[in-house]
């Protein structure tokens, strides 16, 4: 037996169910390797909604820790703050502790503001031109036929909207950078489907051959100036600021010592070794938000790239404020719908199928990524990081 798609077919039949299918694999694994998996055996999840729409040959689960972060208050633009605890998955000791002193730190002030651009999920597939002027004649094909492309590419999902398609040409090579609105879900899968058939309709009606579906001006799952300056997905902002005396008491520092670490870290630091990322670590708070609630993993490479801001106000209190380009996250779609994603987006009130709700998600990963970051600025900013990793990390006790 082995796990191509006839020993898939075969397992199947000699099974009464795909959870009894996982088994079959799973035993044969351990007994190829002479290992025992049962820990990877134990899960809760349904098969049946999982296998070759999640994750194929699969022979059980990899667990992870799951805390929680909060209360964090979040005031909408035009809405009326609420208060989210927030899941965080993660191997990370010390990480979900920081991130809730963050949401204690921002809350005590009066919460966080948070601010949402929707841009759009991007697919970029690269056509083989003869010259310049061939281009030209497929740019203004485009241009001029955008209801077409319109129709065909909305016609493969009743939630997909084709915002824009924006040329960029090198040599022989024209890409063409389709832009869609994908309502509550991330979209890859949608807008992959849609530009597929674009595709056709554009090598039909012209002659022109298409290299690649995807020709990495999406640019999906990669660090990239393009996203950087373009966004994609969502662009989110948030600011707070925070009392003197709160940044006093509650992250044991200055305005001014937090300032010089923003400065010199996430600014200087990230200019010298050419980073995409002006922070500190975003990355950290979003992974473990998309892992919690059933995001592609692989999208926090975009959400890493971003910039951290802070100021101190003339009246002494501290203003800090974070900006990500990139966040492709949903509610619906993807590992949204696996038992335990689905409880985690519970958490947050998340999760509904209800329209919106892809919006208030993205304000809450914002806001929570600014209070995981004055976190740990704060905690470099009064030299705790160590102390906080050695206690936390590794358990070790100070008095």
């Amino acid at each position: 037996m082995s796990f191509s798609r006839l020993g898939q077919d075969r397992i199947l039949r000699q099974a009464q169910d795909e959870r009894e299918a996982v088994g079959i694999k799973r035993e044969w694994l351990e007994k190829e390797l002479d290992i025992a998996l049962r820990n990877i055996a134990c899960f809760s999840l349904d098969p049946e909604k999982t296998v070759d729409r999640n994750c194929e040959n699969m022979i059980g689960v990899a667990q992870l820790p799951l805390g929680v972060a909060g209360p964090i208050k979040i005031k909408r633009l035009g809405c009326k703050a609420k208060e989210y605890y927030v899941p965080l998955a993660t191997t990370e000791g010390a990480l979900v502790a920081s991130v809730s002193r963050g949401c204690k730190a921002v809350s005590l002030s009066g919460g966080v503001s948070v601010r949402v651009q929707q841009v759009g999920t991007t697919r970029a597939p690269v056509f083989q031109v003869k010259n310049l002027a061939h281009a030209d004649e497929l740019i203004s094909w485009v241009k001029n036929n955008f209801e077409k492309l319109k129709s065909v590419t909305e016609s493969t999902s009743g939630h997909i909207l084709l915002l824009e398609v924006k040329p960029f040409l090198s040599g022989r090579d024209l890409f063409l950078r389709f832009v869609y609105d994908t309502s509550e879900a991330m979209g890859m899968n949608m807008v992959t489907v849609a530009t597929h058939k674009a595709v056709e309709l554009i090598e039909k009606e012209m002659g022109v051959v298409c290299v690649s579906l995807s020709g990495n001006m999406c640019v999906d799952k990669k660090p990239s100036w393009l996203n950087f300056i373009m966004g994609r997905g969502k662009q989110v902002w948030a600011e707070v600021v925070v009392k003197k005396d709160i940044v006093k008491t509650v992250l044991k520092t200055t305005p001014e010592k937090i300032v010089s670490v923003v400065t010199s870290k996430t600014m200087t630091g990230s200019q010298m070794s050419g980073s995409l990322g002006f922070n500190a670590h975003y990355a950290n708070i979003v992974a473990a938000l998309f892992i919690a609630t059933g995001q592609d993993p692989s999208h926090i490479v975009e959400g890493s790239m971003g910039i951290t801001s802070a100021q101190v106000e003339k009246n002494g209190d501290l203003y800090f404020s974070v900006y990500l380009p990139a966040i492709l996250a949903g509610t619906v779609g993807g590992g949204t719908g696996l038992a335990t994603q689905k409880e985690a987006l519970k958490i947050l009130g998340l999760g509904k199928s209800q329209k919106g709700e892809a919006f208030e998600f993205a304000q809450v990963i914002v806001g929570t990524v600014l209070a995981g970051e004055l976190s740990l600025i704060g905690a470099l900013a009064a030299d705790h990081l160590a102390r906080a990793h050695e206690k936390l990390g590794r358990g070790k006790k100070h008095e």
